[in-house]
């Protein structure tokens, strides 16, 4: 395993990059650019005031044709200051740190990898690199579409399969804001002058309940705030859910049943807003040829690689939901994803550099 390979992920763990912080993500972004750069990497971004998205091409060499695109990211769940307590360590095959896993280890590999392949033929080469995904990518949606539509095949950098297994499929994963407006009131000079914004609240979270209680989907209310004083009838609730689905159908009719709630008490009013919205990718026949493909490209090298659907999403449930031949979970084996534990392998990083250049190069057909 190359040192730089494993110095570069120093630098990147070192380096905080929580999601939303603009200032960190910044700094971020300027080492990974430079790193990309000096393997040949052309690069832009697509600015937003939280984190900008970085845009890397490779330009093709000896193969013509539909460029493959990578996807990862470079936020991290953990905030600034996370290092003092979980810090940069290295014990035989095992490197801890906040990000390490998910999903840092995976951009190291992936530029190790393009340094591999200078000088080799391979199709042209597009990689985004979100600012957001840890909170479901709701700016960079529309730049994993565009760009999915022209490629030949699109790879996630997401961390895999405990094992080291990929991912043919994910759940469906939404974010969904209940905002409930009522009349305020003394609560007990006036109270049926008001309509109480919270009661409301928990009337439309039991029917949401209700619809989501026959179908196989998770739901997690996960935020609740509203009111100010208990001598005020609240005016202002709101709710966050997390909801997760494995059938599109499913899908569908809760966000329909959410799109159509309608206020219990005639003062009050309901709205719904989507915070962020991965579809469901449910496993397809372009999707288990691209698997079948990476199986034989492993196989040459002497690795064995399977794959199965997760149950955690990613900028890859846009592609896959779209038909896009996708495959994702190829950033190095670990655990503790989101967790004080999280690992890397050093051996799994070395691995995954080997795979991901003989994918950039063994690709070649539409």
């Amino acid at each position: 395993m190359s040192s730089a390979t494993i110095e570069a992920l120093h630098r990147y763990t070192l380096c905080e990059s929580p999601t939303g912080d603009a200032r960190s993500l910044a700094a971020m972004a300027r080492i990974l650019e430079a790193d990309a750069g000096r393997v040949g990497f052309r690069t832009a971004r697509e600015t937003h005031p939280t984190g900008d998205h970085l845009i890397w091409t490779l330009p093709a060499r000896g193969v013509t044709g539909d460029p493959v695109l990578l996807l990862s990211h470079y936020d991290t769940v953990w905030p600034v200051g996370t290092l003092a307590t979980m810090p940069w360590s290295t014990e035989g095959d095992v490197i801890r740190g906040p990000g390490v896993y998910d999903t840092k280890a995976g951009l190291a590999a992936l530029l190790a990898a393009a340094r591999e392949i200078d000088g080799r033929d391979h199709p042209e080469v597009r990689v985004i690199v979100v600012a957001d995904e840890e909170i479901g990518s709701p700016t960079a949606g529309d730049l994993v579409r565009t760009e999915a539509a022209g490629a030949r095949a699109v790879l996630g950098l997401e961390p895999p399969h405990p094992g080291g297994d990929l991912k043919t499929g994910r759940r469906g994963s939404t974010r969904a804001r209940i905002e409930v407006t009522g009349v305020e009131a003394h609560a007990a000079l006036d109270p049926d002058a008001g309509a109480n914004a919270i009661d409301e609240l928990v009337d439309q979270l039991i029917r949401v309940r209700a619809v989501v209680a026959s179908r196989p989907v998770l739901l997690n209310t996960g935020t609740v705030a509203g009111g100010g004083r208990t001598n005020v009838v609240a005016g202002r609730a709101h709710a966050d859910l997390g909801l997760r689905f494995v059938d599109p159908a499913d899908e569908e009719a809760v966000l329909d049943a959410l799109r159509r709630l309608h206020p219990v008490r005639a003062k009050a009013s309901v709205a719904t807003r989507l915070l962020s919205h991965r579809p469901t990718w449910s496993p397809g026949p372009a999707g288990t040829d691209l698997l079948d493909r990476i199986r034989v490209i492993a196989a040459g090298l002497g690795q064995a690689v399977d794959g199965r659907p997760a149950d955690g999403a990613a900028d890859t449930n846009t592609t896959g939901a779209l038909g896009h031949p996708t495959i994702d979970g190829l950033a190095p084996r670990g655990g503790g994803a989101h967790a004080r534990t999280e690992w890397v392998s050093a051996a799994g990083i070395a691995e995954r550099t080997t795979l991901l250049a003989a994918l950039l190069t063994g690709l070649v057909t539409p």
